[in-house]
């Protein structure tokens, strides 16, 4: 039986430690920051627990995700295709920080893009 993407990317372990190094790039950018400009400490970090959530359970993992989902989500914030471009590239920035592997980064990067749809506006 083949593995599944969670436990390719290092489980929940692994993936924490991507959110962790992809949302400081996402909140510092220039062009991204408006998101959020006006989200307190505690909000940052209920996000980042249920982007945890989202792609653990998304990738095979044990988790349950419990937020909505990304069309509800993401509606009205006027994510646009560079917005998009944007994000895709600190994405890759941190897949590539942590080394992972290019079969699984291609995984990663085929299913971000199938959540796009649901996102950009």
């Amino acid at each position: 039986m083949s593995k599944t993407l969670y436990a390719r990317l290092g489980g929940y372990d692994g993936i924490a430690a991507v959110a962790d190094d992809l949302l400081p790039r996402l909140v510092s950018d220039p062009q991204l920051e408006r998101f959020w400009k006006h989200r307190g400490e505690d909000g940052v970090r209920r996000e980042k627990q249920l982007l945890i959530d989202f792609l653990c359970a998304s990738a095979g993992g044990p988790l349950y995700y419990v937020g909505r989902d990304m069309k509800t989500s993401h509606r009205g914030l006027g994510i646009s295709e560079r917005d998009w471009q944007i994000f895709i590239g600190h994405l890759n920035s941190t897949l590539d920080k942590f080394r992972v592997a290019t079969n699984e980064k291609a995984d990663v990067l085929a299913f971000i893009e199938s959540t796009k749809k649901d996102i950009v506006e």
